[in-house]
């Protein structure tokens, strides 16, 4: 995503990072407060980290364990809108930092067990918040969308370029 901006990163890190929710944290809060957990300072680099959660009311729908779980994931969605919660933090390498969100609604049609078991067996679940992926067969799951595509992806592109300009990133 990043190379559609220009940008390509020179080391790429999975952040060992506990993303189990907060009693009573919000969507929102528990996407910045992740990305914040992952991006940690490098002296003299740019250190960009973002998180990414679905949310169906409150209720917050990670990662799934297994497929049983992304099916119940994908039958919650079916015939109606979620959000779609990321934020992005930037550190640069004086140690300055700068923080955005994007928040998108999904409206998923209604699916049929069929449409359902077809997609689990495509394995595009597998760490992905919320069970899915817009970028993959969930593309044609989506009814409507209002927001940021590549913040549903998992990077805010506009916001993720904003940030670095206003941290002096070239």
């Amino acid at each position: 995503m990043l190379a559609q901006i220009g940008i390509i990163p020179d080391i790429i890190r999975d952040p060992a990072v506990d993303e189990t929710p907060l009693r009573d944290e919000t969507p929102r809060a528990l996407a910045l407060r992740l990305a914040r957990a992952k991006a940690v300072a490098e002296p003299g680099a740019f250190v960009l980290a973002a998180d990414t959660v679905v949310a169906a009311g409150r209720r917050i729908l990670g990662k799934p364990a297994d497929a049983a779980e992304a099916r119940r994931f994908l039958a919650l969605l079916s015939g109606r809108r979620h959000r779609v919660h990321t934020a992005v933090v930037v550190v640069a390498p004086d140690g300055r930092r700068g923080e955005r969100q994007s928040e998108s609604s999904v409206t998923f049609a209604r699916l049929t067990p069929a449409d359902i078991e077809a997609y689990v067996a495509t394995g595009e679940w597998r760490g992905r918040a919320g069970g899915y992926a817009i970028q993959g067969h969930a593309a044609a799951f989506v009814r409507q969308l209002q927001g940021s595509y590549s913040g549903v992806v998992g990077l805010p592109l506009w916001e993720t370029a904003s940030l670095l300009r206003g941290l002096g990133w070239r």
